[in-house]
Formats: structure tokens, sequence, C-alpha cells
């Protein structure tokens, strides 16, 4: 992880941190004036906030356990989100009229609209879209292009959510299939990574499936039940074609060229790992990471595809990882100097189970069709 990451995401889990404990204080004492929590607690104050306190904890924990303690955290601060909205909404609807309602309604318009809210958020995260790009470029090619990233398996779906996904991406009769990235991560069990792995293998696509990897694929805090290794060894057996820092020569027609993910130690630059190619075929880049657009744009490469991004996954810190210089993009299409660059919002997700600044896809890309 480079510095500049790291800062990012010290920066975030800072923010989150003290986000929560306001957070939990200032609920405390919203909650607190709940009608029911009021007749309850009378005027005792202590026990108006111990009930109130009790209430949020009990809420927390079912969803901890329902989903995950991280997920516990998204729900919680989006409910303190509405409840500050919807407040000071009612404050300036007080001070107009000039009235107080006899009904709470910070707390069931800011309950109502964050359930709301958050199950569009699931939706968007577990239904996966298709999203198309229309390429031209002068060399002489033709292709349609599958490509997907950041399925991080396990996390809304198991080997076989990850094959009907394969099925889908296969009825749309691509000439090659490219993944950069995240394929697996922490949380992935052996059988699901094998059944993925089946999966891909029996796709049938006229130039295969190609694979490069992410931050994750290799395993971050070494719980899982394979290894690194083990992956590798059964993307192969599969026939899936894994580059990393290195390229080749497809139906001497184009190029396929995998990058080293710029999380996991120094990697050839891009004039020495586009070394020898023949610069009048096509050639396609996988690296996971949007984070080196302007050597990319420099170089002979006439399309970038990534992913790792998740598309900026939650509303408002959407584009936060521009706004570090971490990524060169978020989502979407751009074309620099010549050279096409797309980024996915990946088929999944890692561990949150919403996606509020986007949605799941995958993208098929036509070039010179």
């Amino acid at each position: 992880m480079t510095r500049q990451a790291s800062i990012m995401w010290l920066i975030i889990l800072g923010a989150a941190v003290a986000a929560l404990v306001a957070g939990a204080i200032y609920m405390v004492i919203a909650v607190g004036r709940f009608g029911g929590i009021k007749a309850l607690s009378g005027d005792k104050k202590w026990l108006r906030n111990l009930i109130s306190f009790a209430c949020i904890a009990a809420v927390f924990l079912i969803v901890s356990i329902s989903l995950s303690p991280v997920n516990a955290a998204v729900v919680f601060l989006h409910e303190v989100l509405f409840f500050l909205a919807f407040g000071g909404i009612m404050r300036i609807v007080g001070h107009f009229t000039g009235k107080e309602t006899a009904v709470y309604w910070q707390w069931w318009l800011a309950i109502g609209t964050s359930v709301i809210y958050l199950a569009v958020g699931y939706y968007l995260l577990h239904h996966v879209w298709q999203t198309d790009y229309s390429l031209k470029s002068e060399k002489p090619v033709s292709l349609k292009i599958a490509m997907f990233a950041d399925s991080h398996i396990g996390t809304t779906f198991d080997g076989e959510g990850f094959a009907e996904h394969m099925k889908t991406i296969e009825a749309q009769h691509p000439d090659i299939v490219l993944l950069p990235g995240d394929f697996v991560d922490d949380g992935s069990k052996k059988a699901d990574m094998l059944r993925a792995c089946e999966a891909l293998g029996k796709m049938n696509v006229k130039y295969g499936v190609w694979y490069s990897y992410g931050n994750h694929d290799e395993g971050l805090m070494n719980s899982r039940d394979f290894t690194a290794a083990e992956l590798e060894q059964a993307l192969r057996d599969n026939g899936i074609h894994i580059l990393s820092d290195e390229y080749e020569l497809v139906d001497d027609s184009f190029y396929v060229v995998g990058r080293k993910d710029s999380s996991l130690g120094e990697r050839k630059n891009m004039d020495e790992l586009l070394e020898g190619v023949d610069t009048s075929k096509y050639i396609i880049v996988l690296d996971h990471e949007p984070n080196d657009y302007d050597n990319e744009a420099a170089s002979s490469a006439d399309l970038v595809v990534s992913g790792h991004t998740h598309g900026g996954q939650l509303f408002p810190v959407t584009y936060v990882g521009e706004l570090f210089g971490i990524n060169d993009r978020t989502y979407g299409y751009e074309n620099r100097n010549g050279t096409d660059f797309i980024v996915t919002s990946g088929i999944s997700d890692w561990e949150i189970q919403f996606k509020t600044g986007t949605k799941s896809e995958y993208v098929i890309a036509d070039v010179n069709r």
C-alpha cells in the first residue's frame, strides 16, 4: 500500500471512529425523545438515556449478527445522518409555524428514510447490471470484450452464485473475458473458490478468460482456508490465463497485458512491460487499480481496464480516492491521449452490503464492431 493510500485509510478510520462516538452520544439524546421511552423513564433523565442506549445497542447487535460489525457501523452512521437531517428540517418547520408537533416526526422520518435508502443500496449491490461501451480504434481489430472485477467471492454470492453470473456473461457471446483482480478475498472459502474457477473454465469463449491479481487475491490476513498458490493452481487447472507483469499475443491479432498490482510491491513500468510488442496490433492492459493513467496513456496501450474502487461504493465518500490522489478515476470511461480507460464498479463488493453511490455490474465493450 502506498503512503498516500495509508494516510487516506487512517484518516477514514479516524473519521469513522469519531463519527461513531459522536453519533452514539447524539443518538442517545435523540432516541430518548421518542414518546414510548419518555413514558417509561418519566422524569429520570439517566433512565431515559439508559433505555435509549440499550435500544441503540440492541439494533447494532442484531445488524452485527445478521450482517457484520462493519455493516452495523454503516447502518448506524446512516441513521445518524438522517436523524441530523430531519432534526434540522423539523427545527426549520417549527421556526416558521411556531408550533410543536405532537408526533416525534424526526424519529419516524429518519427511520423510514434510512430503511428505504439502505434497502435500495442493498439492491444496487446484490443485483448485477450490464454496462455497454462502444470503442473505436484505427488498428485492425474487432472484439467483443466482457470484463468484470471485484467478485470478492463470499460477500454477495458463493461459488454457485458466481457460476450463475458467468452463465449470464457467456450468454452475451463475448470473444474474450477479462478479470482485472479481486476475484477472491480473505472471507472466501476454498470450496467456493474452486467452484468459481471451474465456472470460469467452463465458459465457451473464443479467446478464453484472462486474469490479473488484485490487492485482495493473495490474502491480506492469511485467515482463509486456501493459499495464494492453491488459488493460482486452481485457475491454471481450469485454463485461465494469468498475467503478472507480462503479456501474450493472442491469435496473432492483439495483445493482452497483465500488470502486477501496485500494492504488491515493485512492478515494471509501462516501457519495460511493453518492450518488444508490435505496436501496430491492439493492446489491452489489465491493471486492477486505476492509478497510473498518465504513464499508461503515454505508452502504446489502447485499452486499460480496472476495478478496485467499487465505483465509489458509498455516497458521500464516492470520490475520496480521487481527492487524495490515490485513484485517477473512480468509475466509468475516459480517453486520455488516445488510450481508452474503463473502471468498473465491480460485480460484487468487499464486506459492505450496500452500494449507495453506484451499482454492481459487468462490462461489455465492443471494439470496432
